[in-house]
């Protein structure tokens, strides 16, 4: 019943279980590429004023995280643009 209001009311069933192996994963990823959390926030930081250049984006809910597939690490983001720069042009 409990799981029916929250699905009803727009709010996910709570599974500790499953937030705690995401959690690991996360953690155990970070370590494989050996970037600390002030690395990875410098490099976000850094991205994100590069992608500022050329498009407005909304830093409130940018995302950034390591994610692990085929045997590899990939960095996955989500930058949501809310609009176009404009931009001289060069001669």
């Amino acid at each position: 019943m409990k799981n029916l209001v929250a699905k009803l009311l727009g709010r996910p069933a709570a599974n500790s279980r499953e937030e705690a192996k995401k959690r690991l994963k996360v953690l155990l990823i970070h370590d494989q590429v050996d970037l600390t959390p002030a690395q990875m926030e410098a490099m976000k930081a850094e991205i994100m004023e590069v992608i500022a250049r050329y498009v407005q984006i909304d830093p409130i809910n940018t995302e950034f995280r390591l994610e692990r597939a085929d045997g590899q690490v990939a960095l996955v983001s989500t930058v949501p643009v809310t609009r176009v720069v404009e931009r001289p042009a060069t001669a």
